[in-house]
């Protein structure tokens, strides 16, 4: 079930929960989940896929100033929360993406989908698993230029100063990062059950790396892909840990490959 949308954002409710939510485009229903840099992360794969598709990308609560309920205290809530979501929209099919957080997130997502309600995923520089020997960076205990070193192929041209930032800008940066320790500091940034339950998940599971990404690192990402029960794992040259920032191009392709693969099982 798909409805006629032109960039409409609006609050959704779920359970007893208010998500902002900004939906375009007609067709196959596409989730798309950003990670801790805030819905712009992902805005371009939004926008690329509305063209084709009927895309839902949500704002976590506790992002951009949005309210998080006492309740919503872990990544699994999230992934809970998307699901119903989904669900009671009677929307089938889903192609899930998540970008970092976002990954996690389709990740439990897919762990939790007795339904049936998605048939891809697509996760990117996904963290939330514990991979022996491929630690994930303690973002938490980095200083902006750290940051940068970290999350980008050219860690130059993407630095930006803290002190060039707005003042109310900052504070959202921060009231972002409060939340993000809130649903994924301890442990830190994974599940430890996680990586034995993707062997179970049969769902074509495409997982893309920059290949500069210093948070986690390729090694990282195709332990992460092989775990799946349907698992590819495709690395992106002159990226880091955003690549569809730094190669839209290359990596909106990727994507668009495995959407019209899985397109075949939505269910009728």
């Amino acid at each position: 079930m798909t409805t006629d949308i032109n960039s409409l954002a609006h609050a959704a409710a779920c359970d007893d929960l208010a998500l902002t939510l900004s939906e375009s485009g007609t067709g196959r229903p596409v989730l798309v989940l950003h990670g801790g840099g805030g819905p712009a992360t992902v805005a371009g794969i939004a926008a690329h896929l509305s063209r084709t598709a009927h895309t839902l990308a949500p704002v976590h609560p506790g992002w951009d100033g949005t309210p998080r309920p006492d309740w919503l205290t872990g990544v699994d809530d999230l992934a809970l929360t998307y699901l119903h979501l989904l669900h009671d929209r009677g929307l089938r099919g889903a192609l899930v993406i998540g970008s970092s957080l976002g990954g996690w997130i389709a990740a439990e997502m897919a762990v939790r989908d007795t339904a049936g309600v998605i048939s891809g995923l697509v996760l990117i520089d996904a963290v939330g698993v514990r991979i022996p020997g491929e630690p994930i960076t303690d973002f938490f205990g980095l200083d902006a230029r750290g940051v940068a070193e970290h999350s980008w192929h050219d860690p130059d041209r993407y630095y930006v100063d803290p002190a060039d930032i707005p003042a109310d800008q900052r504070a959202i940066r921060q009231a972002d990062m409060a939340t993000m320790r809130v649903l994924a500091g301890e442990p830190y940034m994974h599940d430890a059950k996680l990586l034995r339950r993707l062997r179970r998940v049969d769902t074509p599971a495409l997982l893309l790396w920059g290949e500069s990404d210093r948070v986690v690192t390729p090694a990282y990402g195709a332990a992460y892909a092989t775990a799946f029960g349907n698992g590819h794992f495709e690395v992106i040259p002159g990226a880091g840990h955003l690549p569809q920032i730094e190669q839209p191009e290359a990596t909106l392709a990727l994507i668009d490959a495995h959407a019209h693969r899985t397109a075949g099982s939505i269910a009728t």
